[in-house]
């Protein structure tokens, strides 16, 4: 019996072979696209499960709570935590922390290569997490001063494919570190990453007591069922028996936040992650797209199949008439459609295989073929045949299979009239879904090219940014070269700071004069010298610029939004002291107000901060002539090897770092929008098929009115204006619902682009232009056909 069911199912495939080939390659590109947005799930999912004992490690991560100010949550932490945790708690099995080191310059011999990702940890951090050694002992790679545990990528670039441990690299101030150990290269799917760790040992011993600066990732290892809510309430005493002593005069409140690391990556809130975190909204819109990619891909299946019911009507017939019963009618069209969503299947996979280098490089994953054949994926490829089978194929099922055979014989079933509620339902969801794509993917793009190209307070464009990574006695060094560099007509101007905009910066507590005597807050700070501001462009609104070194010592510049905090009627010359001084010698007075800028990125609002003075720091800034930039930096290099000959020159721009800050959005931008065409596509193969068969079934009545005189205008404002009201419709749905989505999704911005009436005009005319001009193409092509034609067929 199967037999004969999966032989009719291929023959009427070949019987109605343009159906046939739209339905299969609708199903195709709704099963393509929605096996890698499956994967891409499946990879947001799996971060740091790689660890064995993942379920046990938590992070802690601090809140910390001023007067009159937002909770900021953070998830640095003090240097004593770890040790603490491990002495004070039972629950606490092991705890590490991670010191983040400045991008570092290793060299051996003639080899010199900066390194960034690098980490002081403490020797117990192999018991926690899960790091495959290749070469050197675990238990003792970190134990000793100056040991240094490589990632293979570094190993390999240092020492080729030999032994590495052992082996000796020094950095650029001199210090000489040994190589203990190799491991693999940590997981792409890792919400923290590194290329090199080195001992904590290593650091000074008075760094190990300070409970007053927040610089260092703390892990803990808990014992088998602790909870993470339960163990958070128990660190709440820890404020007032450490850190009490220090804060609470300032009446700043600190409490611990225990974050799972499986929940990290997706959930995390923190500021100063190490890593792009991902969203679980993202995965939610995600899921959505690829059930609605399936949704419409099956809609297509059953509109077609719906629309032909009558070319099948005479075969269900006779089989009635011959002995075949409803279930067998209802199993040979499951049956099809099942044939025809694995055939989608098997394309979908070749399609997958020829495609997934482009999607990597789209999403920024490294997904490999192989996930095609992990058992939980061939259980989803498995669920999707059915799914798409099941749903694309029950309903033809059910409604074909309940003709009356005698009605069909006597030919009293009228050719495409069946059940066209049904089929303009279908349609009405197709376009709902397509116009809230396209709204989507519009709002979608708005906002990120706004966050490109918002005015940030500054000029980033041609402004090269070099880090100077050697010791305190090369700022001589620094103040040569940017002396040399200026000589060069093509660089127009040339400055030196701690940080640049889009760099995290130093979060202090200072205690700032206002008109009620002075209040003790944290304020972002950072230093720069007197050409900062110039090179970047920002403007001084206030007062004045840094003179030079006569500003060392008392001056300072703040921006606006300190200002405003403070309530500073007239700023210049208000002061900020350094708290528990109690000799009024270490003051800072402000001599500039700058126009504000946004430090960090529009993902945060700007914040009250304050620039001290600072020559030849270990930052250079130089901004160029936009019209010889590739010449300005052979030149610079040249000064660089005459003044450095010993550091490789390493350079970025700052518009591009800038723009890495939303390099996540940008990807996953650029996925949702790739995804809203193939929708819109889907639904275009879907209504190409069902135009041309309903002109085709009305090929009649079409004849018969051009006979009577009627026009080509009329002919085609008759088949147009049924899809023209289904278009309407669908606005009527999906402009609420796309308008609740996006809203929801700008409101993460504090800087966004508010909802316009824009997209959803653009979606609406866009899916009213491709079905008029679809049913145009179609109508115009049944009413130039010879009349007689048709007519004598009948």
């Amino acid at each position: 019996m199967l037999k004969n069911l999966l032989t009719v199912a291929l023959r009427n495939f070949k019987r109605d072979g343009w159906y046939s080939l739209l339905n299969i390659l609708g199903l195709t590109i709704g099963i393509t696209f929605s096996l890698f947005l499956i994967f891409y799930i499946k990879d947001e999912l799996s971060f740091d499960r790689y660890n064995q004992k993942a379920d046990r490690i938590f992070r802690i991560a601090s809140n910390i709570k001023e007067p009159d100010k937002d909770t900021m949550r953070w998830v640095a932490t003090q240097v004593p935590l770890a040790p603490t945790l491990k002495k004070d708690y039972p629950e606490v099995e092991e705890a590490v922390r991670f010191i983040s080191e400045d991008k570092k310059m290793y060299k051996k011999g003639e080899l010199r290569i900066y390194e960034d990702k690098v980490y002081y940890a403490d020797s117990n951090v192999f018991r926690i997490f899960t790091y495959p050694f290749i070469q050197g002992d675990p238990r003792t790679a970190l134990v000793a001063p100056n040991s240094l545990v490589l990632t293979q990528s570094v190993a390999t670039t240092f020492f080729g494919k030999g032994d590495a441990v052992g082996q000796a690299l020094e950095d650029a101030k001199g210090d000489v570190f040994k190589v203990t150990g190799v491991i693999k290269d940590i997981p792409y799917n890792s919400h923290f990453r590194f290329n090199v760790l080195i001992s904590a040992t290593t650091l000074p011993k008075d760094f190990q007591d300070n409970w007053g600066g927040f610089n260092i990732f703390t892990y803990v290892l808990v014992r088998p069922h602790t909870d993470a809510a339960a163990f958070e309430k128990k660190l709440f005493p820890m404020y007032d028996k450490y850190m009490a002593p220090i804060f609470a005069k300032y009446n700043i409140k600190i409490h611990y936040a225990v974050q799972p690391i499986l929940s990290i990556h997706l959930h995390s809130n923190m500021q100063g992650e190490p890593e792009e975190l991902g969203s679980m909204s993202y995965i939610y819109i995600f899921s959505a797209v690829a059930f609605f990619m399936l949704i419409i891909a099956c809609i297509n299946y059953m509109n077609l199949t719906t629309a032909r019911s009558a070319r099948r009507a005479k075969e269900i017939g006779v089989r009635k008439v011959t002995g075949s019963t409803q279930p067998q009618l209802i199993a040979q069209f499951l049956i099809e459609s099942m044939l025809a969503a694995l055939i989608a299947l098997l394309l979908s996979i070749g399609l997958v295989a020829l495609l997934l280098p482009v999607f990597n490089s789209l999403a920024g994953k490294f997904i490999s073929f192989g996930a095609l054949l992990q058992p939980g994926t061939l259980l989803i490829l498995l669920a999707i045949v059915l799914f798409v089978g099941f749903l694309g194929g029950s309903y033809p099922a059910l409604y074909l299979s309940k003709f009356d055979p005698i009605h069909i014989l006597k030919g009293n079933l009228s050719k495409g009239s069946s059940n066209v509620t049904l089929r303009r339902i279908l349609v009405v969801t197709q376009f709902s879904i397509a116009m809230i794509m396209l709204i989507c993917t519009l709002v979608v793009f708005r906002q990120l090219n706004y966050i490109r190209n918002k005015d940030l307070g500054f000029d980033r464009a041609e402004v090269l940014t070099i880090p100077v990574n050697t010791n305190r006695d090369a700022r001589s060094q620094i103040f040569a070269f940017t002396n040399a560099v200026r000589k060069d007509p093509r660089v127009l101007s040339a400055s030196t700071a701690d940080a640049v905009p889009g760099q995290d910066v130093s979060f202090n507590l200072f205690s700032i004069q206002t008109s009620k005597g002075y209040v003790d807050q944290g304020v972002f700070t950072y230093a720069a010298d007197e050409h900062y501001f110039k090179t970047l462009g920002m403007q001084i609104r206030k007062g004045r610029d840094f003179s030079g070194p006569a500003d060392t010592l008392h001056s300072i510049i703040v921006n606006e939004s300190m200002v405003n905090y403070f309530g500073w009627d007239n700023p210049i010359g208000k002061r900020v002291k350094i708290p528990g001084d109690t000799s009024g010698k270490r003051y800072w007075e402000v001599v500039g107000v700058v126009k504000d800028f946004n430090q960090r990125s529009l993902y945060n609002p700007i914040a009250p901060l304050l620039l001290r003075y600072r020559p030849n720091a270990g930052n250079i800034q130089l901004k160029l002539d936009a019209r010889d930039v590739q010449a300005a930096i052979t030149g610079i290099q040249q000064s660089w090897r005459s003044i450095f000959p010993d550091l490789p020159f390493d350079y970025t721009f700052l518009d591009q770092s800038l723009n890495s800050q939303y390099e996540a959005d940008q990807k996953r931008g650029k996925i949702f929008t790739a995804f809203s065409v193939l929708t819109v596509a889907i639904t275009c193969l879907g209504l190409l098929g069902l135009i041309a068969f309903t002109t085709q079934q009305r090929q009649k009545e079409i004849s018969l009115r051009k006979i009577m005189g009627a026009g080509v205008a009329t002919l085609v404002t008759l088949i147009t204006r049924n899809f023209v009201a289904l278009v309407g419709i669908s606005c009527l749905i999906a402009f609420p619902v796309a308008w609740l989505f996006m809203d929801k999704w700008l409101k993460i911005f504090p800087y966004n682009t508010g909802l316009s009436a824009t997209p959803f005009l653009l979606a609406a005319v866009t899916v009213l232009l491709i079905t008029f001009l679809t049913v145009i193409y179609h109508t115009v092509r049944a009413a130039l056909a010879n009349p007689s034609k048709s007519l004598r067929a009948e």
